[in-house]
Parts: C-alpha cells; sequence; structure tokens
C-alpha cells in the first residue's frame, strides 16, 4: 500500500509542476465540456421549430450556433494539444537532465547492490508518462467534466436525475476505491520483471564473447525464460485486475444507460417532458456513456503513468553526496590527511572492515597503503577520497573534518586512478579532461609523460580522435595511461590510485613512477600496489 500512496503522490507532484498549464487544459475542458452539452440544448430547440412547420431566421441562427459549437470544440482541443505537447517536451528534458545531473552524484553506498548502468534504463519510462499524459489531462479530464455536467443538465430536466447522478457516482467511486490499489501492485510488479529481464539481455551482450565459447552454455536461455515467464505471470494477474474492472464498468454503463432512459421515458409518459426535452436528454445520455467508455480506457494509461513515476522516482529517490559550504583550506604543498579512530563496515558484513585505524599524512607525502587480500585497502583508498561515509571517526583534510567540506571542492582537488575507471564514447581530449578548463598545452604535456604523444600523433586528429566506449579498440596500455593522464593533468593536491601500470612495459613503469612518486612533486601520493619500485619511493607505509 505505501507504493501505491508513493506513486499516486509522485503523480501529484509532477502535476503541481506544470499547475498553470493544467489550469489552462482544465479551463479548455470546461468549456468544452459546456459547448458540448449546448448542442443538444440547440438540437432540442430545432426540433421544435421543426414540428412548427416554418422555416425562420431564429432557426437558421440555430443552426449556425450548432455549427459554431462544433468548430469551437475542434479549436478548444488544439489549443490543449499544445499546452500538454509543451508539458511532454518539458518532461523528457527534465527527466534527461534529472538522471545526466543525479547519477555522478549518487553515493556510493546506495550502488553496492545496484548496477548502476541498468538504471538508465528507468529513463525510458519518461516515453509512458509522455504518451500517458495526454489522456489523462486532456480526454479523461473532458470525460469527466462531460459526465458531470450532463448530469447536471439532465438535474434541470427533472429533480430525479439528481439522485441517480450521486447514486452514480457513488458506485464509481467504490469501483476505482476496490480495484485501484490492486490493479497499481500488480503493473509495479509487471514492470519490476520488465526491467530484470532487461539488465539480464545487457548482461548477455557484456559477456557474449564468453557465452560464445562455450558450446553447450545454455544458462542465458534458462535465466531469460525465468524472468520472462515471471513477468508474463505478473502481466497476466495485472490483466485479470483490468478485466475486473472492466467487467465492473460495463455493469456500470448498463446501469446509467438504463436508469436514465426508464427515467427519462417515465417523464415523457407523464408529461413532466416533451418529445423534444427527451430527445435532447437521450443525446447527453449518450456522450455520458460514451464519457464513461473513455473512463474505462484511460484506466491502464493511469496505472502505466503511475508505475512509470514509481520507476524513476526510484533513481531520484536515492541519497545524494552531501555539498556543505565550507571550502578545502588552501595549502601550497598538496593534502595532509589524518585519520583519528576511524571505523567503516559495510551494511551486511558481521563485524567491521576497519576498526580504530589511525594515522598521520603529512602533506606531499608519497604513501602506500598495504595489506593482506581482503584487509580493506580499496576501502580505506574510497573513505580517504570522500567516496564512502565512516561509521565512527574522522578524517582531516589540512585540519578540517572531510564531511565539512563541499564534496565538489573536494573531488576537484583530487586526482583519481581505480581499476573501475573506464573510458567512455568521445575524444581522447574528452575523456582525460573531462569537460575541465585545462589547456591543451598542459593535457600534451601530461600526454607527453605517460608516451602518449607517439600514439595521439599516428591519430588522424590528434586529441580529437574518437574513443569508443571503454576503448576496446584501443591497447590496453593505451587505455591506462589515458585514465592516469585524466587523473594527474589538473596537477591535483591529493593523488589516490590503486594497481597503477600494470599493463605498462617496466621501462615505461619506472620512468611514470619515478615522476609522480617525485620529491619535488607536491601532490600527496596515496596508492595501493603491489609492484616493489612504487614502495622504494613511498616516504612512509600504512599496514592495515
Amino acid at each position: 500500500m505505501s507504493n501505491d500512496i508513493t506513486a499516486v503522490s509522485r503523480f501529484w507532484k509532477l502535476l503541481s509542476l506544470y499547475r498553470k498549464d493544467i489550469y489552462q487544459i482544465y479551463l479548455y475542458a470546461v468549456f468544452n465540456g459546456l459547448v458540448n452539452l449546448s448542442l443538444p440544448l440547440g438540437i432540442q430547440a430545432i426540433i421544435n421549430f421543426i414540428q412548427g412547420g416554418e422555416v425562420s431566421s431564429a432557426w437558421v441562427i440555430l443552426v449556425g450556433f450548432v455549427l459554431v459549437g462544433i468548430a469551437v470544440t475542434g479549436i478548444l482541443q488544439v489549443l490543449q494539444l499544445r499546452i500538454v505537447e509543451n508539458i511532454q517536451q518539458n518532461i523528457f528534458a527534465r527527466a534527461a537532465f534529472e538522471f545526466a545531473y543525479r547519477i555522478p552524484r549518487i553515493k556510493l553506498s546506495q550502488l553496492e547492490h545496484i548496477h548502476a548502468p541498468e538504471l538508465a534504463n528507468r529513463f525510458f519510462d519518461t516515453l509512458t508518462i509522455q504518451k500517458g499524459l495526454p489522456k489523462i489531462l486532456i480526454d479523461f479530464s473532458l470525460a469527466s467534466f462531460q459526465v458531470i455536467f450532463g448530469l447536471l443538465l439532465l438535474a434541470i430536466y427533472s429533480p430525479y436525475f439528481i439522485i441517480l447522478g450521486f447514486a452514480l457516482f457513488l458506485i464509481l467511486w467504490l469501483i476505482f476505491r476496490i480495484t485501484g490499489p490492486k490493479g497499481l501492485q500488480t503493473s509495479l510488479k509487471e514492470s519490476k520483471y520488465k526491467y530484470k529481464l532487461a539488465h539480464w539481455l545487457e548482461e548477455i551482450a557484456r559477456v557474449n564473447k564468453s557465452l560464445k565459447l562455450i558450446a553447450d552454455c545454455n544458462l542465458h536461455l534458462r535465466n531469460t525464460d525465468e524472468i520472462a515467464t515471471n513477468y508474463l505471470n505478473a502481466r497476466e494477474k495485472h490483466f485479470q485486475v483490468l478485466m475486473r474492472q472492466f467487467q465492473y464498468f460495463i455493469g456500470f454503463k448498463l446501469i446509467v444507460a438504463a436508469g436514465l432512459l426508464i427515467l427519462g421515458s417515465l417523464l415523457v409518459f407523464q408529461e413532466q417532458m416533451n418529445i423534444g426535452q427527451f430527445v435532447a436528454s437521450e443525446i447527453i445520455i449518450i456522450l455520458i456513456i460514451n464519457s464513461v467508455e473513455k473512463l474505462i480506457r484511460i484506466i491502464d494509461t493511469i496505472y502505466d503513468v503511475l508505475t512509470g513515476l514509481e520507476k524513476i522516482g526510484f533513481v531520484t529517490d536515492l541519497e545524494l553526496d552531501e555539498y556543505q559550504d565550507l571550502t578545502l583550506p588552501h595549502a601550497e604543498n598538496g593534502i595532509s590527511i589524518e585519520a583519528v579512530n576511524i571505523e567503516f563496515g559495510f551494511p551486511e558484513m558481521k563485524q567491521k572492515l576497519i576498526k580504530g585505524l589511525s594515522f598521520h599524512i603529512p602533506a606531499s607525502s608519497k604513501v602506500s597503503i598495504v595489506g593482506d587480500s581482503g584487509s580493506g585497502k580499496s576501502t580505506l583508498l574510497h573513505l580517504i577520497a570522500g567516496l564512502y561515509d565512516l561509521d565512527e571517526g574522522e578524517i582531516l583534510w589540512n585540519g578540517t573534518p572531510i564531511n565539512h567540506i563541499n564534496k565538489e571542492k573536494l573531488f576537484s582537488a583530487v586526482g583519481f586512478y581505480f581499476p573501475t575507471n573506464q573510458l567512455f564514447e568521445g575524444t581522447i581530449l574528452e575523456n582525460i579532461t573531462l569537460g575541465r578548463s585545462i589547456p591543451e598545452s598542459e593535457v600534451f604535456e601530461a600526454c607527453e609523460l605517460l608516451g602518449l604523444k607517439q600514439f595521439i600523433s599516428l591519430q588522424p586528429k590528434g586529441l580529437h580522435a574518437q574513443v569508443d566506449p571503454e576503448g576496446k579498440r584501443l591497447p590496453r596500455s593505451i587505455v591506462q595511461k589515458i585514465l592516469i593522464a585524466r587523473a594527474i593533468v589538473h596537477k591535483p593536491g591529493l593523488l589516490i590510485m590503486e594497481d597503477p601500470l600494470h599493463s605498462l612495459e617496466e621501462e615505461d613503469k619506472k620512468r611514470i613512477i619515478d615522476h609522480i612518486m617525485h620529491p619535488d612533486r607536491n601532490w600527496t601520493v596515496i596508492l595501493v600496489a603491489d609492484n616493489p619500485y612504487w614502495q622504494e619511493k613511498c616516504m612512509q607505509v600504512i599496514n592495515i
């Protein structure tokens, strides 16, 4: 039930962003409903004139009035479509920037059990919301107003229609109240398996070489079959709810038609309505029944929109890094790091991975972290970099607690190299600078240091040569050099590296290590590496 409430609240929150536009849509819907219902009154008057047997100027005016009414309803619908199209475009752009802004800023602890690329799949629910909103804002609102105004207009003919109208609204409300939550629940479950299947197909694509090389492998088919079966079962349950609702609505429609027709006929027999009023009331009854049918068809769309909002909300609900106002204290000689009784453990672990650890790293120091496999060396690097939040204790940068420093300022002062770093589809320059304002001369300087100059000179467009996703057509050594260039090009105050240079030749390794670890380099270096030459150049070793 909490998911239902969340999904509905997300819907109202979305509509609140476009409150003025939606007021206009509803205003046009009200006028449209009134004009539509004025047509039966016009037809009633025309029938009365026809019964009189004379063609008069009043008859011509009434015919013109009816035709103008039809034209006005068309114009109002066009205006509604223009407003809704503006909303659709805005939703798409807003969602695109929301995802692009949030995904890099999501706390790493939130992504421990989530495959981050899978989050991007949820963006496509924006298209579902785009397609569903016109039906909800235009068709649903117009149908609702036509039912309300139709019953009000019938009430003019007889007060009995008021009682019937209240009864019909009560029945309609009960149908939504009883079946609505169940329909949303089954829709969410169906969507869950849809995304699970999409994620598994992405996994198949990612490891396609492994699957190709094992001739009798059918794991990918078995898993696909299991997920697809769960999806079909969930969809069937959702369809059963829709069928039940549709059956209820058919009964509702029969009650509406029978009640209005019988009541209208009785009023004619009792001479409380004339034949013109009866024809007009029958037209109104047909409009009401058609509007009820529209409401029936839109229910499934409402479920789709609510489910789409819930799936997108999963991404927007993930906790982001906190960006404090305090900037990083300036220091000429790198950044000093101090850890005071720090403790950290992942939620699923029975005991702390790091417990009661303290150390001090002076500015410009070159430090190696060593320890057994699984002792938390990589995790400690993430803690020092501010990528994970401590459970206990404090880490201080230049004497300031890391959780008090603005994360943007903090990260801009650090050069990161982790084995999980990857290249993206873009130019070599974009992969090195990541959009930072760094002169090309400094980029070339970093490339020359790393031995990339010759490779870049052989590219037709030099630094502007295009790189494939993950650099899949590049040698591993070139990929690693580009990633190291990304870490050092902005001359950071703190350089954090894990297993760097493992794909490079020994000569390149020693030259790059000599440069990075040279005492004249002001940056502080903290690394985890197995290469003995790194250890020789370190001033301090932290053993965990």
